[in-house]
């Protein structure tokens, strides 16, 4: 939670937004039920998890044609990862696949 005057300041320095343009984006989100603005308190209604699933969604779809191993690739190909990052992921390749 965060008062809507805070956000209004970090929008600005952050975003470079405009009191107004803050405001009309918080509304816009508030109508779609994924902020709350109560007692000039901004809230969030959506799990961060959630954003974080729906945003690597629409990449992996918009840049890779829905293809993971094509993400993957891309993903891995200039950066090595540890044994234990890569057992990580296997297992969570494998529960996936059940």
């Amino acid at each position: 939670p965060i008062k809507s005057t805070e956000l209004v300041r970090l929008c600005s320095s952050k975003l470079g937004w405009k009191k107004s343009t803050t405001y009309t984006v918080l509304k816009k989100l508030c109508e779609r039920g994924i902020l709350q603005n109560k007692d000039t308190i901004v809230t969030s209604l959506v799990k961060r998890e959630d954003v974080q699933q729906y945003e690597s969604n629409a990449v992996v779809e918009k840049t890779f044609n829905g293809s993971l191993p094509k993400f993957l690739t891309a993903f891995l190909s200039e950066k090595r990862i540890s044994e234990k990052e890569a057992a990580e992921l296997k297992r969570i390749i494998e529960e996936a696949a059940k």
